[in-house]
């Protein structure tokens, strides 16, 4: 019998695998998962490669069309083994130390992320791994491969990654700025600095940069981390604002939304990382109910490493409140879609970047109240340089209780005043901006594809 069937036939290996690395807290995974979706719109397969739980946690909270996101290929990893404390409300440093243990136990998965990327290289002729900035470590195993290559993306401004790495070389901030910046110090728990740390070698191996960001409103920073001897002349990318492709569920808050009167509601969230106190609630909701203006509030308790495990407290609110003036969500809530919203005149916001960047992409002015990490630093951004919102409080008092009476003038002011109007208008004229910036043709879009050839070269 003839063998001629048992020569070895050189397989031709399909070309481009793009590897996607989230970091485990809801606002990376979200952006991720936005970034998964628009290369694989351009018919790139997409692996989202995460821990089981964090894949989970990714798909729950979907805000993108679900057929967009069926297109990706989750890759679960064993869950490491990792605390799941809850969030303490009555911390004064509102930095999420809750999360910590969830993001240290992620170093458990170099050794599985580097099996699976070596078997992904022998399916690929190139793999392309883009990674969460906090994920360096894990990925590092990446320069072993000669197939293989490795893309940061970062999930905060371009503004504040400039004060991070001047605040981290003792630098000052290289660019003008109108006011003072709050110390770099004062960014981050000391064991969020030394995991931050752990990043900062293997991020060295990384072949160029993604920011969710755009051109056309931080030119300046993004130049400036270009030329910045850290970088080491790589590519730097801003495809932002990275967004889902709007879907829109069926949500009660969306229905009464529709039934208010245009730019006439402020919407009020704090993010997944952020518990209020009691008494910092209670100051909130009369400040909201003496403003006299309609209000949406999302008021949820901070996320815990595991966001399927259980018991999470339910704030209490005073008695008889919000029935008249507004509406109370205490549910997972479609952010992009309630800020598109017509109804929706203003943001009150901790401004984290995922946050900022859809109130800007819908046009909306935000009241800037930041909690911790990068948030300050956007604040400064929005309200300084971008004039887009006002403060709430100022970074030096962020341990005092805002009281209701601030929160009360901050609402008038931004929904209904001169100034407010002026700041409204610019926030609208910026939306705009924004949105022709991922249209074809456009400066982002105009990036994504750069990067796009880069990968399929």
């Amino acid at each position: 019998m003839s063998n001629h069937h048992r020569q070895p036939t050189a397989t031709k290996l399909a070309p481009v695998a793009v590897v996607a690395v989230p970091f485990p807290a809801q606002g990376h995974l979200n952006q991720m998962l936005q970034l998964s979706s628009l290369i694989s719109s351009y018919g790139l397969p997409v692996y989202y490669a995460g821990s089981a739980l964090h894949n989970r946690q990714a798909q729950v909270r979907i805000n993108a069309l679900h057929d967009v996101v069926a297109k990706i290929h989750f890759h679960d990893f064993p869950t490491p083994s990792f605390l799941s404390p809850p969030p303490n409300p009555n911390s004064t440093d509102k930095f999420p130390t809750q999360l910590l243990p969830a993001a240290e136990a992620t170093l458990d998965l170099r050794r599985p992320f580097a099996a699976y990327l070596r078997e992904m290289a022998g399916k690929f002729a190139r793999v392309v791994v883009v990674h969460d900035a906090w994920m360096s470590f894990v990925v590092q195993d990446v320069a072993q491969i000669h197939n293989a290559e490795s893309y940061e993306f970062v999930c905060i401004s371009a503004f504040s990654s400039v004060s991070f790495i001047s605040g981290f070389l003792g630098l000052p901030f290289p660019v003008p700025h109108p006011k003072e910046l709050p110390p770099f110090q004062d960014w981050m728990s000391d064991a969020a600095n030394k995991f931050s740390f752990l990043q900062s070698e293997p991020s060295n191996l990384r072949s160029g940069t993604i920011y969710n960001t755009s051109r056309l409103i931080e030119a300046p920073y993004l130049e400036t981390l270009e030329r910045a001897e850290v970088n080491k002349s790589r590519p730097i990318w801003a495809i932002g604002p990275v967004l889902p492709t709007s879907s829109s569920p069926n949500q009660k808050c969306l229905e009464w939304l529709d039934k208010q009167d245009p730019k006439s509601v402020i919407y009020v969230s704090f993010g997944t990382t952020v518990s209020l106190s009691d008494q910092q609630i209670n100051e909130l909701a009369h400040g909201l109910a003496r403003s006299r203006v309609k209000f949406l509030w999302v008021l949820r308790d901070a996320d815990k490493g595991d966001v399927f495990d259980g018991d999470v407290r339910r704030a209490e609110l005073p008695e008889g409140f919000g029935e008249r003036d507004g509406m109370v969500v205490r549910e997972w809530a479609p952010q992009p879609q309630i800020l598109a919203h017509p109804s929706v005149g203003g943001f009150m916001s901790h401004c984290g970047w995922n946050s900022c960047i859809e109130s800007m992409t819908a046009g909306v002015a935000i009241a800037a109240w930041p909690m911790h990490s990068d948030q300050p630093r956007n604040a400064a951004l929005i309200a300084d340089v971008l004039k887009t919102g006002i403060v709430v409080r100022e970074w030096k008092d962020r341990l005092k209780v805002v009281k209701a009476s601030r929160i009360e003038n901050v609402v008038r002011i931004l929904m209904a005043s001169e100034e407010g109007d002026q700041i409204r208008k610019t926030a609208e004229e910026l939306g705009a901006t924004m949105r022709r910036a991922t249209e074809t043709g456009g400066a982002s879009r105009i990036e994504l594809d750069s990067f796009i050839a880069h990968i399929t070269r």
